[in-house]
């Protein structure tokens, strides 16, 4: 007994000993924390990428892109606050559901059919808001969506989910330097493969690039179209 709480006694001046003689050491520098990369900044703002669908959903930032598509839609002058809604609904859902970021679906849309008509029909035969070539589509995803091109919901459904295969497409058959993807899969969608359709239809990219830019304002909240297109849409090819 006597010898342990002599060790005891021992331990403690030791102790003592040396915390009197020993500084304490301070951490002088800052810790410094790294940037987000754009890859993180655009999976904090897209919960499309990293959440199940309908968990996507119920985030804040699905009300968020939802308004803002439609008051970038009000803010065309093309179309009332009701069929801002209801287009803003669906088209940010697919876009949610299909993985590709709202914006670029907004930008298609006001490229194909800068007045928003769904009854408009252009000289090759493409229909409605997103302009969708009925002859490959129609007998693809009419089981799936229907087959009236001219109901929004339905054109809107087709088009996000064209858009979706075409990208994953163009993302596999890019190089990993390339960082063109966005480019080839929107000349796919445009179906500008030779250009023997459309004159000039190689630009097809760089309208809908400016037509983001100028429109879909409330939507991108500031980032520019690498964040809130091409990084975001390069990230949901590879989920």
């Amino acid at each position: 007994m006597l010898r342990s709480l002599a060790v005891g006694v021992a331990a403690a001046a030791t102790v003592v000993f040396t915390a009197m003689r020993v500084e304490p050491v301070f951490l002088r520098d800052s810790i410094v924390i790294p940037r987000a990369t754009s890859d993180e900044h655009a999976l904090l703002e897209s919960p499309w990428l990293m959440l199940p669908y309908a968990d996507a959903l119920a985030t804040s930032m699905f009300l968020r892109d939802r308004n803002a598509f439609a008051n970038d839609l009000v803010n065309t002058g093309k179309v009332q606050l009701p069929r801002a809604l209801r287009l803003a609904d669906v088209a940010v859902r697919e876009a949610y559901r299909r993985k590709v970021p709202p914006a670029l679906v907004l930008g298609i849309m006001l490229t194909e059919n800068h007045e928003l008509k769904s009854t408009a029909r252009s000289s090759q035969g493409a229909l409605g808001l997103m302009q969708i070539d009925p002859g490959p589509w129609r007998p693809a995803l009419g089981r799936l969506f229907g087959t009236n091109l001219r109901n929004d919901s339905t054109n809107l459904r087709y088009g996000v989910f064209i858009l979706s295969h075409l990208a994953n497409g163009s993302a596999r058959a890019a190089t990993a330097e390339s960082g063109a993807a966005w480019r080839t899969a929107l000349l796919r969608y445009n179906g500008c493969v030779r250009g023997t359709n459309t004159r000039n239809c190689h630009s097809y990219p760089d309208v809908v690039r400016r037509n983001v830019l100028r429109v879909a304002r409330e939507v991108c909240a500031g980032r520019d179209f690498e964040t809130c297109v091409v990084t975001p849409l390069r990230l949901g090819t590879r989920s």
